[in-house]
């Protein structure tokens, strides 16, 4: 679960099928008690149909809390991490960072690193388009070294610079506003 509507949509769910849950976040549900397996598969069913997925198998949980950490960082938090991601992963998983990011490698086929660039890349773009802070601002947001380090990882993602990417924003308002 990576978003509001998904933490919801489980929420629901468990309610229909009567079961209490203490907990429902990001990649996580907590019930008070084990459900049967017939409540496990009904649940299953019924997430699928919303575009979810139950998961059952313990490295895949660890991977999914891996993104949602990752996801939580990147996009809902204002401040610049204090520590770097390996040290908060280790950290709130409890668990080797080199462990975590072998274990991520296997299951998803990239590193956390490029999973994190991606993620930040993303939300470069996000807030280019929002046009409420200038580059520096944005690259200090985001923890990085210098402008120039956001503008080269950028540009190596997405084949533009950010300057061009913001401008190619402001001329389709353009075409959007002659319409």
């Amino acid at each position: 679960m990576v978003s509001l509507r998904c933490k919801m949509v489980v929420k629901r769910e468990l309610e229909k099928m009567k079961l209490k849950h203490l907990v429902v976040e990001l990649g996580e549900v907590e019930v008070t008690k084990d459900p049967s397996a017939s409540q496990l598969k009904q649940l299953k069913t019924a997430l699928l149909k919303s575009g979810l997925e139950l998961m059952d198998d313990k490295r895949a949980i660890l991977v999914e809390r891996i993104k949602n950490i990752i996801v939580e960082m990147v996009h809902y938090t204002d401040e610049p991490p204090e520590m770097n991601f390996s040290d908060i992963l280790s950290e709130k998983l409890n668990h080797n960072y080199g462990y975590l990011a072998k274990l991520f490698s296997e299951v998803k086929g990239t590193t956390i690193e490029h999973f994190i660039i991606m993620h930040k890349i993303e939300r470069v773009k996000e807030l280019i388009i929002y046009d409420e802070l200038n580059l520096s601002e944005i690259a200090v947001k985001l923890n990085y070294s210098s402008v120039s380090h956001l503008s080269a990882q950028f540009k190596k993602i997405t084949g533009l610079t950010p300057t061009f990417f913001k401008s190619l924003k402001h001329n389709r308002r353009k075409v959007l506003e002659n319409l």
